[in-house]
């Protein structure tokens, strides 16, 4: 039951509560502390394909084994076999149906097995392995799928050149752009 006096009151007071001193001059909301150069770096931790973002450092299947023995081991197993509930990261091949997804049948290239580890392994610490350790982890888990030998180093620049047996089994859609109707 708003009379016309009313409604042209409830206007001009929406309006002058923008002109209240520190609501006008504050142009951003109070959401939180700005990060820091060094915070934004430790997020930094993206590994592409091609092994853009790969560290500098290295390791071998030999080092690794024994870092898999102490981080990885108790989940997956001593020979990535898995268990219950946690993912086997050897076995199945590029032809299994459905695919047993593991490192060797189905991950497309080893720069994203390293991404992987490098952030969310060992799950109980997550980005605590140093850039060696990783790259010795990933060394073993590549070796115990038959990819690598145990001796061969890898470093940001032999990591990419590893071929996958699934490189090619996935369609890259990456430069489609979908138009919704």
């Amino acid at each position: 039951m708003f009379t016309p006096d009313l409604r042209v009151a409830v206007c001009l007071l929406s309006l002058l509560s923008w002109a209240i001193p520190g609501q006008a001059a504050q142009s951003t909301p109070n959401l939180g502390q700005a990060v820091s150069e060094e915070q934004l770096q430790g997020l930094d931790l993206i590994v592409m394909p091609n092994g853009n973002g790969l560290p500098e450092g290295s390791g071998s299947a030999v080092q690794g084994q024994v870092l898999y023995e102490q981080q990885c081991e108790s989940c997956h197993g001593a020979q990535g076999e898995g268990s219950p509930g946690v993912p086997a990261l050897v076995g199945g091949s590029t032809t299994d149906t459905p695919p047993l997804m593991t490192v060797g049948s189905y991950w497309p290239y080893a720069t994203t097995v390293y991404d992987y580890i490098r952030r969310a392994m060992p799950p109980t610490a997550p980005k605590s392995l140093s850039d060696d350790e990783v790259y010795q982890v990933v060394a073993y888990v590549l070796q115990l799928n038959g990819l690598i030998t145990e001796t061969f180093e890898l470093n940001r620049n032999t990591l990419p050149a590893v071929v996958m047996p699934n490189r090619n089994g996935f369609i890259d859609r990456s430069q489609v752009q979908q138009v919704r109707p």
